[in-house]
């Protein structure tokens, strides 16, 4: 494979920390420019962090004392330093969309893991397992920008990674409808313990934005490209709720469904464990070996024990039993920093080098 030199905008935040420690050592990508807010230009990255390292591991030796950059005011520098970006801003969302799009028409690629591109409907929102073929749109979106390099691909949301990877190998059940209650950590808020103490003994039973991306953002993951557009899925109907509980790391997801052919459990258990996606046909270098692992342990999945399951990239699955309501349901928990978040958008960069869209 081909060695890529790549930027991670964003980089002093908690999503961009996870970048960096995961860029560290990875065997197609070298970090080459780090940028953020003007606060932070000009500063090493480690002055511009301080103290706010959040990482269990040490800031990478190599990006120490890397200048960062304006991500705004030095876009063309930027750009010329390395083949793609990675996106982690904290700003609003029309400033986000403007921000990606100029990177992009500096024809550099640009893989967010933001939200203000996720329903832009010439913008892949990809989870590799499940929709890589949605990077077919991206030579419609360079024609809208009018760039021969350039383009934005986005990650969903992290909640979503909990439970969407194990709804869509049964989606050929006919799912008719889901109730997801997911109980997210602290980390989704780019916050730790020692910075949101009011969260320790506590929970919040309100996410602001987080509900309707969980309701929303399957429906694009399960959709169709037509023409120069991604066309959502009709269904299935989804209903959530989503709390803040005291964790670091980890979301955790009840999930409830019906289907118009209701499998057997013994069906759904195998379907499950025979699953795999074209990260791991391609066997990227983040991938999971075995994407969804199932747990027959009454009191499994739990986050201590299993959200640095296969590097944190996994899903794990538990408690599958019938229910008086819907036909079935289950407990659900993946890494929301590394599968939902960094992990995920490194997987994704890996999938769109692996096909040629980074060259």
């Amino acid at each position: 494979m081909k060695h890529y030199n790549v930027g991670i905008i964003g980089a002093t935040g908690m999503v961009g920390q996870r970048f960096a420690t995961l860029l560290e050592n990875h065997p197609w990508f070298t970090v080459k420019a780090l940028a953020a807010s003007s606060r932070s230009a000009g500063k090493t990255y480690e002055e511009a962090v301080g103290n706010r390292w959040a990482m269990p591991a040490p800031m990478p030796q190599s990006m120490k004392d890397m200048v960062v950059f304006d991500a705004t005011a030095d876009i063309e520098k930027v750009a010329s330093m390395v083949d793609f970006v990675f996106c982690a801003v904290d700003m609003k969302k029309d400033e986000i969309r403007a921000l990606e799009e100029a990177y992009a028409k500096a024809e550099c690629p640009v893989v967010s893991n933001n939200s203000a591109h996720r329903h832009t409907p010439d913008v892949p929102m990809i989870v590799p397992e499940i929709n890589a073929d949605h990077t077919a749109i991206i030579p419609s979106q360079r024609k809208r920008l009018g760039t021969k390099r350039g383009f934005v691909a986005v990650k969903s949301n992290c909640s979503l990674q909990s439970y969407v990877p194990a709804l869509h190998p049964l989606m050929e059940y006919g799912i008719t409808k889901v109730l997801a209650c997911t109980y997210q950590a602290i980390s989704g808020a780019g916050k730790t313990f020692e910075r949101w103490p009011e969260m320790v003994d506590n929970l919040i039973p309100y996410i602001g934005g987080e509900e309707e991306k969980s309701e929303k953002e399957p429906l694009k993951l399960w959709g169709t490209i037509e023409g120069d557009v991604i066309v959502d899925a009709k269904g299935p109907a989804i209903t959530t709720q989503c709390l803040r509980v005291p964790v670091s790391d980890g979301h955790t997801a009840a999930v409830f469904v019906s289907f118009n052919h209701k499998p057997s459990i013994e069906e759904i258990k195998e379907k499950w464990a025979s699953f795999s996606g074209e990260a791991q046909r391609l066997e990227l270098p983040s991938a999971p070996k075995q994407f969804l692992h199932y747990f027959e342990e009454p009191d499994r999945p739990q986050i201590k024990s299993e959200r640095m399951l296969e590097n944190g990239m996994a899903v794990s699955i538990g408690r599958l039993r019938e229910d008086s309501q819907y036909d079935y349901k289950f407990v659900c928990m993946s890494h929301n920093t590394l599968r939902g978040a960094a992990g995920g958008a490194v997987l994704l960069a890996e999938l769109l080098a692996a096909q040629g869209y980074m060259d």
